[in-house]
């Protein structure tokens, strides 16, 4: 589909009669009543052949940024060579991913089951640990943003939680880097401690490496399992692997999110050891995913991974990330004041805007200069920067005069 072949305000039209029409009020209110009509790279192109550097890149999932060449040219050949395959059952494609992820992953982490996407992942992450354990408990942390399913929602915090009845229970959140509060909650009880290490969704607040470590002491003291989440911050967005290795602390259980298939077709995974792997070997089969896995996103998710390890891409995260932090802080007048500070790791960063509206206003004018950007999902007063990990200095540069532009609108 080229642009000017699409009529905006037909397909908005359709948009209010077949969906929410209060979605697409909060996408204007954010700058995004746009039409994605081309992408590639940075870079997306609207119906009018307007171009945008696409730092939402669908929540991280485009780390190497829109249809990577080898992970599309290897999908056109999956299409031509297999289905989405048995799930139930073996197959080439399966066996190679897995291989291939236990290698990418930390050590100790080799025993894989795949989803489609991160909501799917922490699901299953929480019913091994309770089944493993024989525990019910679970202890998370304030800030947290785990996605759209029954046990990540109950792990979140929304202010629209309440919305659909309980929720699941013994779940407990305990203050963020706040180890005493942790000590008290985990106990005998408790099957696992889950956290994302890097909150993207809450202004990018990061975990300090002895909290971590210190978690990782009392998991192992109490016999809980160590859950960590990371589906923004992993696969090279925050300058290494995983954030994970900013510590050296390694979990029972990872969550590798969507960005694994690389936007081209959508699998996740979650990671985990061999030791809670002895429940799945005593309950075969006991968790199923109908897509996750597909021999069709395997062959996707394997083209990805030899792109992430061929590339490094973690490797310019941190090196443009260190560009991009202080000129962003610069251009907001952050080093002035606290509206504008700047934080993050690598290329997953957030910009404190003040409150919600001047974040929402901010997405507006930064829209117009050509930089489509998104306000978090728990702290709404912040705006996440997330753009490709591939982006050049050249591309850095142009976000930065995007932002300053923005700021002068503002």
């Amino acid at each position: 589909m080229k642009s000017g072949s699409v009529s905006k305000k037909k397909l908005f039209d359709e948009y209010r009669r077949f969906f929410p029409g209060a979605a697409l009020d909060r996408m204007r209110a954010e700058g995004l009543d746009i039409v994605e009509v081309e992408r590639e790279g940075a870079f997306v192109y609207d119906e009018k052949g307007k171009r945008y550097i696409d730092c939402i890149t669908s929540g991280s999932v485009y780390n190497l940024g829109r249809r990577p060449r080898g992970v599309t040219t290897a999908f056109k050949k999956a299409i031509r060579a297999t289905d989405q395959g048995n799930f139930p059952m073996i197959s080439r494609e399966k066996a190679a991913l897995a291989a291939k992820i236990a290698s990418f992953s930390p050590k100790g982490l080799e025993c894989v089951v795949f989803s489609v996407m991160r909501g799917e992942s922490v699901d299953f992450a929480c019913k091994l640990v309770r089944g493993a354990t024989g525990r019910s408990g679970l202890v998370t942390v304030d800030g947290s943003w785990f996605g759209q399913t029954g046990f990540a929602l109950s792990l979140s915090e929304r202010t629209d939680r309440e919305l659909y009845g309980p929720l699941i229970p013994d779940v407990e959140t305990v203050p963020f880097g706040d180890f005493s509060a942790a000590a008290k909650a985990v106990t005998g009880k408790t099957a696992a401690v889950l956290l994302e290490p890097l909150q993207a969704e809450n202004g990018c607040r990061a975990a300090y490496p002895e909290y971590l470590a210190e978690l990782r002491r009392l998991c192992d003291e109490t016999g809980a399992a160590l859950v960590f989440d990371e589906t923004q911050s992993g696969m090279g967005r925050a300058g290494k692997r995983f954030y994970l290795e900013y510590s050296g602390v390694v979990p029972d259980v990872l969550i590798i999110g969507e960005a694994l298939g690389a936007g081209v077709f959508p699998i996740a995974a979650t990671v985990f050891t061999k030791k809670l792997n002895r429940f799945m070997n005593r309950h075969p089969l006991i968790h199923l995913s109908t897509f996750g896995g597909s021999d069709l996103g395997c062959m996707a998710a394997i083209a990805a991974l030899e792109l992430y390890e061929r590339l490094k891409p973690w490797e310019n995260a941190e090196a443009m990330g260190r560009r991009l932090r202080p000129g962003i802080e610069k251009a907001l007048g952050g080093r002035r004041r606290q509206t504008g500070k700047v934080s993050g790791a690598g290329l997953l960063l957030a910009a404190d805007m003040g409150t919600p509206e001047n974040a929402l206003a901010f997405c507006r004018a930064a829209a117009q200069a050509g930089l489509l950007l998104r306000s978090g999902d728990v702290d709404a007063s912040s705006v996440l920067i997330r753009p490709s990990l591939l982006i050049t200095p050249t591309q850095t540069n142009a976000i930065i005069e995007a932002v300053e532009k923005a700021a002068r609108k503002m």
